[in-house]
């Protein structure tokens, strides 16, 4: 199994936003830029395989790929 690393989640991101992953900005709040719950959900199984244990209201609070993964870095120690 891959490594979860900040280009992972961005590639992740990107997938389900149908973009191109250096499309995906680092500010920009991916809810405005067409994410929606369900693809959130999507996103949390897919990092769960990777033993990240953060929750969606964590992730739905901040939606920005920054915040994402700031507490998908501290979570993973």
């Amino acid at each position: 199994m891959a490594e979860l690393t900040l280009e992972r989640v961005r590639a992740d991101i990107a997938d389900l936003l149908y973009v191109e992953p250096h499309e995906v900005s680092d500010s920009e709040n991916l809810f405005d830029a067409g994410l929606d719950s369900v693809r959130l959900i999507g996103l949390l199984d897919r990092w769960r395989a990777h033993a990240a244990a953060v929750g969606f209201a964590e992730l739905a609070e901040r939606p920005t790929l920054t915040a994402w993964w700031e507490l998908l870095r501290t979570d993973r120690g």
